[in-house]
């Protein structure tokens, strides 16, 4: 079974100096259809104006995901971390027992696009965790995430990975999931046809109960397939 979900059909929110756009039921948007996939909770496609951001706020027992598209990200926590995140970088945070941060964009002449991706971990009360790493390989796949840490990728609490895929116009590529396992893919630009399905920049793609999925990219494209427990 593959589903689509279109862009223009996830929850949006404007409020001036943030366009967000939610993949998932967050904040004042809500539908019972929409509420996660698997261990993914939220999926926010943020555009933050110049030297806007979000003070600091509490999080707890979550894995925090940022992918920073254009911009610079100015990241401060808790646990003493002081950092700017750049276009091409992944960072995660271990929100665990309880951790407190702020973002905002880090340039006053442009705007900042970044996905907010939000991962329930296999156990709570874990001790807080920060990381940060860049994956910015111009062809082929990269693993971002992994409960062991493998291929030089972040690490995740949870069973799963992400890679990040970048195919030429015309590529094709095949992934064969383990039996039960679901996959998330979500396209961050280009065009990609999956198993014969046609999704477009910020669409994604809801995978389960397919023993194999073929990517073709129909012009130069990036993706982030996420691996992912049964429900």
């Amino acid at each position: 079974m593959i589903y689509l979900r279109s862009a223009k059909d996830r929850g949006h929110a404007n409020h001036g100096w943030l366009d967000s756009w939610h993949t998932f039921s967050f904040a004042d948007y809500y539908d019972a259809d929409f509420m996660g996939f698997s261990a993914l909770r939220v999926i926010n496609e943020d555009r933050i104006a110049a030297g806007k951001g979000f003070g600091t706020h509490p999080h707890k027992d979550m894995e925090i995901l940022t992918y920073v598209l254009s911009g610079t990200v100015e990241h401060q926590d808790s646990m003493g971390n002081k950092e700017q995140i750049q276009a091409g970088e992944f960072q995660i945070m271990s929100a665990g027992t309880g951790v407190r941060h702020s973002e905002y964009n880090g340039r006053d002449d442009s705007e900042l696009h970044l996905y907010q991706i939000w991962i329930i971990p296999q156990q709570t009360g874990l001790a807080p965790r920060y990381e940060q790493r860049r994956f910015d390989v111009l062809q082929g796949r990269q693993l971002v995430l992994s409960p062991d840490a493998r291929e030089g990728s972040l690490k995740v609490f949870q069973d799963m990975t992400l890679s990040r895929w970048a195919m030429s116009a015309g590529q094709e590529e095949g992934y064969q999931p383990a039996p039960g396992r679901r996959l998330w893919i979500q396209v961050v630009r280009g065009e990609v046809k999956v198993n014969g399905q046609l999704a477009s920049t910020s669409d994604a793609l809801a995978i389960w109960d397919e023993p194999a999925v073929t990517l073709q990219a129909t012009a130069d494209s990036e993706v982030l397939l996420f691996d992912l427990p049964p429900v």
